[in-house]
This record gives C-alpha cells, sequence and structure tokens, in this order.
C-alpha cells in the first residue's frame, strides 16, 4: 500500500509545480483550429423533352441546385455533339438525323462579391468538352441551364424517329 501512496502524493507535488510556474505568466497562446469539409452539390436535372422536334425555335431553361463551398471548375461533355436519331444518326437520302444544338450556363459566384458567369456553347464543341471556371470563386445561388435547339441537317429535314443526346457535367475542386 506503501508505494500507491507514494506515487499520488508524486501526481499531486507535480500538478501543483505546474500551476505555480503560470500564475507568473502576463499573455498565453492558445492554439485553436478546426476545418470545414469541401462539398460541391448539383441537384437533379429533369429530362428535356422537346417533343415534335419540326417545330422552330425550341429551347428550354431550367434552374438547377447547385453549391461549392471551393473554388471549382465545371466541365459539360455531349456524347454525339447534337440530338441524333436513335438507330440512323447520319440520317437517309435527304433526311437528315442530327439536329445541332447550343447550351449556355449562367451562374453566379461569389469572391467575395458577386460576379455572374455566362458562357454558352455547341453541341460540337461539348463533344470535347467545354469549361467554365469559378475564377476562385465559390457558388451558392444555383445556376440556368439553357438549351436551344438548331436547325436540322438534312436538305428534305429530320428523319422521322426519336432523337437523343446525353448531356454530362462534371465539377471538380481547384
Amino acid at each position: 500500500m506503501r508505494p500507491l501512496f507514494l506515487a499520488l502524493v508524486s501526481a499531486a507535488c507535480a500538478t501543483a509545480a505546474n500551476a505555480g510556474e503560470i500564475q507568473n505568466v502576463r499573455t498565453l497562446d492558445i492554439a485553436v483550429s478546426g476545418a470545414v469539409r469541401e462539398h460541391c452539390a448539383m441537384g437533379g436535372i429533369a429530362d428535356m423533352d422537346f417533343g415534335n422536334l419540326e417545330r422552330r425555335g425550341l429551347g428550354i431553361e431550367t434552374p438547377v441546385a447547385f453549391d461549392c463551398n471551393i473554388p471549382f471548375t465545371m466541365t459539360i461533355k455531349g456524347a454525339r455533339g447534337a440530338l441524333t436519331h436513335r438507330n440512323m444518326p447520319n440520317g437517309q437520302g435527304p433526311y437528315g438525323g442530327r439536329l445541332s444544338y447550343n447550351l449556355a450556363v449562367r451562374m453566379p459566384v461569389r469572391h467575395p462579391a458577386t460576379q455572374v458567369i455566362n458562357r454558352s456553347f455547341t453541341g460540337a464543341q461539348l463533344q470535347s468538352g467545354g469549361v467554365i471556371s469559378s475564377n476562385g470563386g465559390i457558388a451558392s445561388d444555383g445556376l440556368i441551364l439553357a438549351v436551344e435547339l438548331g436547325m436540322p441537317s438534312g436538305e428534305a429535314g429530320l428523319l422521322a424517329g426519336d432523337y437523343s443526346e446525353t448531356i454530362t457535367i462534371t465539377v471538380s475542386p481547384i
């Protein structure tokens, strides 16, 4: 029992010695730290169905939830660069199988004042990937995505059938 008693007395004396050292200190620096996890999140975008493609001047504009608390680069890629016929993307005879489009993005970014980034790409440009940089800013107010259809590729118009394109948007931190 005696070794345990000595250990307790030693610990009590060590604590008292440390407290005595602090009494003469006039300033004390304390390191305070923490972290906020990086995140970029984009809301879902419903499929854009234009219906009858024979009508001219078709376009859809839709708001998209978007929040990114770090500077970022957004890359937008189109799979084929045009809305293409499901079975005959090159068309048949005088009827075309491709319908061009333009995609525009309008996005407010903050650094710290808000600026609006406006970028527009043709479908052909999106095949290799259109890039938008936040230029050191962050985004918290969403974005507007607009797709406008162009003119048919064939001399007699478009071949009857279903047309589609897949557009992929990827956000990467800088």
